[in-house]
């Protein structure tokens, strides 16, 4: 069964309880000074430090899944003793994700972003006859992401420009020539299309730039120098950026600037947040000497100019 993109359902930050002046992160402003107290009794009472009491109260998904296991671990002890398993108290809770915390190496969060996208990274690979030469030649090697489960590719212009001829890897080995279904020139864009595709093919989840933030960790994820797949993280350095190619033929605008390491060969990769959703194609990267190689500030076009690209504005 075929599916069309995948968009994220996560909230923009928007969507949060304002915060007003003077009260702290997370507080509830409405709530009695004694609700205050009563917490920082709790966290006494607990013997768990207040900085990650209050890590406790809001887990990642990872550490969510680490106390499940904690709780069943106390309870299959309870059964095998033959003892009733007493009322499990908070400070029982705090005591087993802490221990669990404390044996558990957890994957880093570069670590998560990029094994939720890899499966939708491709290499991609331009090839062009050469003078004198009986076959094709490789003239460019880049990056791209599959947004949708019938091969549908996004990466840059400047990737496959010139070649006749371009040829898709896919996370799991199979190559497949592709074709040129649309571009957008202004966003050095291209829609490529594979002529064969695994069975298996995960499109990646597309996710509003909206709630973007300076500071935001990312992670771009492609092939620079045809080497890869290879991995890199950073921040969002800034938004609404504005980029002239070295040849100055081409101004682009509102671009997301980053500086997770990008080099030749990660053009038309994803820029993906820490849960592994598309939120940039990555497309340049700045660099005023003739080394083109990364000093620190990279660019991306949103996904939201991308997924137009491919006829399907997602946002």
């Amino acid at each position: 069964m075929r599916q069309r993109p995948l968009y994220s359902t996560s909230r923009s930050r928007s969507a949060a309880a304002p915060i007003t002046p003077g009260a702290s992160s997370g507080s509830n402003t409405s709530a009695p000074a004694a609700d205050g107290a009563a917490v920082e009794q709790s966290h006494r009472n607990s013997k768990v430090p207040p900085s990650k009491a209050s890590w406790l109260r809001n887990p990642p998904p990872v550490v969510t899944w680490l106390l499940l296991v904690a709780v069943l671990v106390l309870a299959a002890a309870a059964w095998r003793t033959g003892q009733p398993a007493r009322k499990l108290t908070q400070a029982d809770i705090n005591a087993a994700v802490l221990k669990t915390l404390e044996t558990t190496r957890l994957p880093s969060v570069a670590s998560r972003a990029a094994q939720a996208i890899g499966p939708s990274v491709v290499m991609v690979s331009g090839f062009a006859p050469e003078k004198g030469q009986a076959e094709e030649q490789q003239n460019g090697v880049g990056s791209g992401v599959v947004i949708t489960d019938t091969g549908v590719i996004l990466t840059n212009l400047h990737v496959v420009q010139g070649s006749p001829t371009i040829r898709i890897t896919f996370s799991d080995g199979t190559e497949s020539t592709a074709s040129v279904v649309n571009v957008q020139p202004q966003d050095d864009l291209a829609v490529l299309q594979a002529h064969r595709i695994p069975d298996d093919l995960k499109p990646a989840t597309l996710r509003s730039t909206a709630d973007l933030l300076p500071g935001d960790e990312v992670v771009a994820v492609g092939f620079p120098f045809g080497i890869g797949p290879s991995v890199s993280a950073g921040v969002v350095s800034g938004l609404k950026r504005s980029f002239r190619s070295p040849e100055g033929k081409q101004q682009m605008t509102n671009l997301i600037q980053f500086d997770a390491a990008a080099n030749p060969g990660n053009s038309g990769g994803p820029l993906v947040t820490a849960d592994g959703e598309v939120v940039g194609i990555v497309t340049a990267i700045l660099n005023p000497t003739s080394a083109r190689t990364f000093i620190g500030i990279g660019f991306a076009v949103p996904i939201e100019n991308a997924a137009s690209a491919a006829g399907m504005p997602p946002f």
